[in-house]
Parts: C-alpha cells; structure tokens; sequence
C-alpha cells in the first residue's frame, strides 16, 4: 500500500498481466561460478545450466533414474512382419509386464549392494525434493548419510548412486561433506575419470576447502594425461580456474615443468617453500644455473606441445594450460642471449597459432595472444587476425578476448589490413554490441581508445603493458596510427548513427555511442545532425520527449558545449573544431528546430532549460549573427519572459542570463 502512494514518476510496468507471484523463498542456494566459454564455442541460451547443479545433476533432480544399467535391457522382441489376423488377448500384455517386472527385480537382486542401493534411493527420493524446508531436508539428509555411512567408495563409480552421494554433498552440511571427502581419499584419479562421478569430485573441490590440496594432490603426476582425459579434462579445468587458491593451482602447473623441476617439490613443505612455489616456474628456475633453466625451460615446451598436439581433447581451451604458457614467455625472457629468446619465441608460436581463438577467453590466454601481437612481425599479425577473424563479434562481447583486439589496433602498422579485416567487422556489428558493456567497449576504442570516461584503470594498465614491446617492434606512431582507425571507422559508425538514430538516442547505451560518434568521428556528419535536429522538431514525437530523458538530454547539452564535462576539473573538454564544431551545431539548430519548440522547451512542463542556455553559450562563441537574432526574438517577448519566470522549470535562472548575453 505504501509503494502505491509514492511519486507517480514510476517506470510503466512491462505488462498488463499483474505482478508475477513470488516463489516461497524455502532456502538460500549460491549460483555455481562457471568458467569462461572459449568463443569458438556456440553460445547457449542464458537460463541454460543456471541451475547450481552440473548437467549431469540437473538430469538426476528432473527425471526418475533408471533402475538398471544399459547392458541389463531387456533385448529387443523381434516381430513378425506378417501381420496376425488373430484376435488379441487383453490380458497378455499385462501377463508379459508382470513377467519382465519379476525378472528384472531378480536382475537387480543380484547385482552387488543391491539392497542398499534400493534404501538409499527411498531417502534419497525425500532428500532431493526442492520445495521441502530447509529443517526437513536435513533431516532426510542425515537418514541418507547414515545409509551410504562407510560404503561410498563401493558405490560411487554407479550412475545413479553418483547422483544420491551428489545429493548428500548438496545439502547436507560440511561435516557430511568433509566426511565423504575423507572416505573417497585416494580415489580421486579414478572418480575425475569416470563420466558419472567426476561431478562429485568437481563439488567436493568446491565445498571442502580443507580437502582441496589433497584431492589435487592426487592428480600429481598425472595432470597431463587427465587434462587429455575426455571426463577428467573439465575437473582440473574448473578446480584450477574457479576454486583453488594460488597454492592449489601449483600443484596443478608442477607437472608442465617436468621430471627435473618435480625432484625438487615444492607443493608440500613449509610455509617458505609454499611461498615459493607461488612463484609459479619463475620460482622454480629461481637460483638455477643457465643450463638447468634451458633444461626446464625445454620440458614445458615439450609438455605444451603435447597439450597443442591434441587440440581436439578441448584442453587448449583451458586456463592451466594458457598459465603454463604464460609463463614459459615470462621465463624465456631471463635468458641470457635475445637470439635465444627470439628462437624459444618463434618456435612455441609456430606450435600454436592455429589454437590462438581457443585461448583468449582466459586472462592469462589473452595476455599470451597479445604478447604474440606486440612481439611479432607483420607476418605473424596479419596470421593471427586470419585465426581470429571468423570470431570477432565474439571477442567483442568477452571482457579478456576484446583486450587482444584492442591490442592489435594498437600494434599494427597496416591499417588498411586492419580496417578489412577488424574494423569494419566491429561496425557492422554495431546494432549488437552497443547494447552491452564490452560491446561498447570494442566499438569506443575505435574513436577514444584509452579514456577514462569509458575503460577502468585495470583495463588501462593490462593494455599498457604491451606498449614498451610496440615501441620497439612497431615502426608507425601510436597518435597517427589512432587517427587512421578513427578514420577507418568513422564512416561505418556516421551511418549507422544517422540510421538507427531516432531509437539510439532514446536508450542510455545509444546516447553514449553516438555522442562519441558525434564528437570524435571523422567525415560528414551532416545527416547525423539533421538526424538529431528533426527529431527535437517533429511533430509527432512519441512520448517522452527526447528532452525529458536525462541521458538524451545530456546528449544534446555535450553537442552544444562541443566536449564532455571534467568533473575532476570542473572544466569542458571541447574537441578540435575540425572533429566538431560547436557553433556550428547550434546554428543549424535554431534553423531546423524552429522556435515553438525550443520554447515550449523552457515553459510548463518543459525540461529543457538548461539546453536552450548551452545553446545560447554556443551561439555566442559562434561567429554567426543569424541564430544569436533569431533566438532573441523568440525569447525576447515579455509574454514569454514571464510564463519562463512563472514556470516551475530548473534552470531558469541560468537561462535568462544567458539570453540577456546575447
């Protein structure tokens, strides 16, 4: 009741339909974090896989499982093709369901833990249930556990009885957990590698912290072989990117280093060595004389190799794998002789430019890609675009893979390679990705790369690391190179704002795109101006105005005051006159949009004061008499004077000074 008395300046509700009923909040569940999607990957649809549980779970909450494994089925009846004319008998049917039942129960009876299975399901079936209270799911939590109590181990590797310990490690608390973790302990490598339980171990990783080093443990030595694992390959996907700790993911690396590196262990010990081991391989060539580093060095190499090898296992897609070999670039940088390195470079880029797509969805694979783009030559970018090229609407949309975009704008010299085959892919695109963040993001960069007004200062710095390699293997200069972007996506960009702009300027996300494009695109902007000054003119705008709405508002105000305001120092910053003239923006203004509703503007209702005061300011910076008169005369009547006095318009005060300046 008190929602309804409020201010009646409220959104219209999406429907007609009445509010939707709430769902009876029973008990609180966390969203599952999920791992990056590599943007060679099709996109799914959003709600698929929001529930917390993974897909194979999901089956097991939704449908009855199956009491019997593929190879009990009952083997197909064969039929007589002939068709029988005799009449049926109603009850044979009935007598042979009988018959397959009795058998099948004699079937399961047989099998192993069959009597505990079939208690377990009882519970399990009351366990499971989502709309019970949290107190009774407990409950029934605690009667599972105390059925499965000591004989998990034997029934784990089960479909469905994988599903029911799932259960108990879902709800029930974290001594269930930690007590299930203990009793499965030195079977890990075995449950990562079996399509039914590698679930259970992925959740245990997540929920028993006080486990996790030990279950990662137990994939030592074998970490290659699972990460090529058709099951076991998104078990250390996910523990390495979304659960372990920097520690953890050690223990994971330490195989990618090789035998030498492993005789020295670092994963376990004291609190100094752990700390070293953090390090990562830098920590492990730490005091190594050269020969030994180019000994390690060399088996990392051989180990990625192996992973690049057999791109089709998925593992490339990983971020273990992009960590490895991030970090064999940094080390390769601490040899002695740049030859050397040069070589070590090329040669770990030759095993891997055709997966470079497969790895800039990861931090670490981005920043391995644009070291790629920094350091290598013409040839090598222009192969790497060629790779990324079917993809790069993709990029644009993914916050790690647009960096490497960004990268390759700002390192390659050839703009015209880059205006065929990335720039004019990102604009055609423009209907789709100014709509999000990182959408916006991939179409600003081409015109103001870099600003704070729309990259964060961890973006800024990311993207900086790379510049001391440009300026050593790039010859043209980063300000003209800017420039000839801006250029090559100007033209794209004009249009598309001229198009699509009467419904751009009504969202928020469209009024930033297009005053950038507005501000800083280069070429005749004419239409896009006629644009923008018809719609403020039509007769027929929709409701509300464009100048009710504040983001549109504030479009137009930038326009005229020719930059965006500094609040830092509380100062506009005008763009050159060659990218957008100001005055001139308001000249056209009082001839196109006419004088009922510039005033209607600033009178009653009207929320456009402020506007028609920048307008003012405009005119007076301008050299042309013509809008400074007309403007007068329209506002210069005392009738007008006093329904703006009289009205309950902000900005009135600021308006009639500016209008005595003219």
């Amino acid at each position: 009741m008190a929602a309804s008395q409020k201010s009646n300046k409220k959104r219209s509700a999406p429907s007609q339909a009445g509010p939707k009923a709430k769902k009876a909040h029973l008990e609180s569940t966390k969203t599952d974090k999920k791992r990056s999607r590599p943007i060679t990957q099709p996109l799914v649809a959003e709600d698929a896989g929001s529930d917390s549980e993974s897909g194979t779970d999901n089956i097991g909450d939704e449908v009855e499982f199956e009491d019997d494994d593929a190879e009990d089925a009952e083997p197909a009846m064969e039929v007589d093709s002939t068709p029988d004319q005799r009449p049926k008998d109603p009850n044979a049917a009935r007598e042979s369901h009988k018959a397959q039942k009795v058998l099948q129960d004699q079937r399961r009876a047989a099998k192993p833990h069959s009597t505990l299975l079939v208690d377990a399901k009882k519970v399990w079936s009351l366990a499971r249930q989502k709309n019970i209270p949290s107190a009774e799911r407990q409950k029934h939590v605690k009667d599972l556990m105390n059925v499965i109590r000591g004989k998990v181990t034997d029934i784990v590797f089960k479909h469905d009885a994988s599903r029911i310990v799932q259960t108990a490690v879902k709800y029930g608390g974290q001594k269930e957990r930690d007590e299930i973790a203990a009793e499965l302990k030195g079977k890990y490598k075995e449950l990562a590698q079996n399509k039914y339980s590698k679930f259970l171990v992925t959740k245990l990783i997540r929920l028993c912290p006080t486990h996790r080093p030990s279950i990662l443990l137990e994939f030592q030595s074998y970490v290659l072989r699972l990460l090529l694992h058709r099951e076991a390959s998104s078990v250390l996907a996910d523990a390495f990117e979304l659960y372990a700790n920097a520690y953890e993911r050690t223990i994971l690396l330490r195989e990618f280093y090789g035998k030498e590196a492993a005789l020295f262990s670092l994963t376990s010990g004291s609190e100094g060595e752990k700390e070293r081991a953090k390090k990562g391989l830098n920590g492990v060539l730490e005091g190594s004389d050269i020969e030994r580093k180019r000994r390690i060095l060399a088996a990392v190499k051989e180990n990625l190799i192996t992973i690049f090898n057999n791109s089709d296992k998925g593992a490339v897609t990983h971020g273990v794998v992009h960590r490895a070999l991030w970090e064999y670039l940094t080390a390769v940088t601490t040899l002695p002789e740049e030859a050397e390195q040069e070589k070590l470079r090329r040669e770990m880029f030759d095993s891997c430019q055709e997966v470079l797509a497969e790895m800039v969805h990861t931090k670490d694979g981005s920043r391995v890609v644009r070291e790629f783009l920094a350091q290598g030559t013409a040839k090598d970018r222009k192969q790497i675009l060629k790779v990324l090229k079917p993809h790069i609407e993709r990029m644009c949309l993914d916050d790690e893979a647009q960096l490497v975009l960004f990268t390759a704008i700002d390192v390659i010299d050839d703009t015209k390679l880059l205006s065929k085959s990335l720039i004019s892919l990102i604009t055609a695109s423009a209907t789709k990705l100014y709509t999000t963040t990182q959408g916006r993001r991939s179409l600003l960069y081409l015109l103001v790369p870099r600003t704070r007004r729309h990259f964060t200062l961890a973006q800024i710095a990311s993207l900086s690391e790379t510049d001391e390699v440009r300026s050593r293997t790039s010859k043209k200069n980063a300000a003209s190179r800017e420039e000839e972007v801006r250029r090559a996506a100007s033209e794209d960009l004009i249009l598309w704002a001229e198009q699509s702009g009467e419904e751009l300027i009504r969202e928020p996300t469209g009024c930033l795109i297009v005053a950038e494009i507005m501000l800083y695109g280069e070429g005749d902007k004419s239409g896009a101006v006629q644009m923008l000054l018809k719609t403020l003119a039509s007769p027929s705008i929709p409701d509300p105005h464009p100048i009710d709405l504040p983001p549109t508002s504030r479009l137009y105000k930038s326009l005229l005051q020719g930059g965006h305001y500094n609040h830092t120092t509380n100062t506009i910053e005008r763009v050159p006159t060659t990218s957008w003239d100001s005055s001139v923006f308001a000249d056209q203004f009082v001839r196109v949009v006419g004088p009922e509703p510039s005033v209607a503007m600033c009178v009653g209702n009207g929320n456009g004061a402020f506007l028609i005061a920048e307008l003012c300011e405009a005119l007076i910076r301008g050299e042309s008499n013509y809008g400074r008169q007309k403007v007068k005369d329209w506002f210069g009547s005392p009738d007008v004077v006093k329904q703006i006095e009289a009205s309950e318009v902000k900005g009135k005060k600021v308006l009639l000074e500016k209008l005595e300046l003219l």
